[in-house]
């Protein structure tokens, strides 16, 4: 524990958990989509939902999606900006079932249309934890440079990830392994030491039995 755990993140708002942290998740989304936001549908749950509105938890999330940081004074302004920067966007209450009472569900479509759905939990003290992409499991804080790596379900998979990482100079901090069914489609969450190169990220996604890879950077 350290002390910004103890009093909080510097912030604009008036709840780290329905303010900071919910800055925190778009920002994270933003930056796993990888490109400007064309649209995002954004599904309150829990107390997000009940008092949302009166934290500024929907303000909030806009301008993470926007790219904001918790402390920038704009965030009270995100829907306005929001419109002047092309961004379409719809809120919505959903019951998200046995998840975290600050928990939201966003669907976004980039310019190029692509589309990401990310569900994502504000459990306090502006700390966040991204539970689920595209439905498939993730669980990272989104405080370490993370790799998602959705792979089939294959023997030798996981060792020739960790050593093209570890050839590479990559130290893996913390490892988390799911999978829908045996044999079957997988993730690979990792959180690591350092940042991981553009070049590293494009060559992980060649390798036999990955089809895909996302990566986050709290520093992108």
């Amino acid at each position: 524990m350290n002390l910004f755990d103890i009093v909080g993140p510097v912030m604009v708002g008036p709840s780290s958990s329905h303010t900071a942290g919910a800055v925190k998740i778009g920002n994270v989304c933003n930056k796993l989509l990888g490109e400007p936001i064309a649209h995002a549908d954004i599904y309150l749950h829990g107390s997000f939902a009940a008092t949302g509105k009166g934290h500024g938890t929907d303000k909030a999330l806009v301008a993470g999606l926007l790219g904001m940081e918790v402390d920038d004074i704009e965030i009270p302004n995100s829907f306005a900006l929001a419109k002047a920067r092309g961004m379409a966007f719809a809120i919505s209450s959903v019951d998200l079932g046995d998840v975290h009472p600050n928990s939201v569900k966003i669907v976004m479509q980039g310019v190029s249309g692509r589309v990401l759905e990310v569900i994502a939990s504000s459990i306090g003290g502006g700390r966040i934890q991204i539970n689920k992409l595209d439905g498939c499991e993730a669980n990272f804080s989104g405080e370490l440079p993370t790799l998602i790596v959705r792979n089939y379900d294959q023997p030798g998979c996981i060792t020739t990830v960790t050593g093209h990482l570890g050839d590479r100079g990559i130290n893996i901090a913390t490892m988390q392994l799911h999978r829908k069914n045996r044999g079957g489609e997988a993730t690979m969450v990792i959180e690591c030491d350092q940042q991981v190169p553009e070049e590293t990220i494009q060559s992980l996604e060649h390798l036999e039995g990955i089809y895909g890879v996302a990566y986050f950077s709290p520093k992108k």
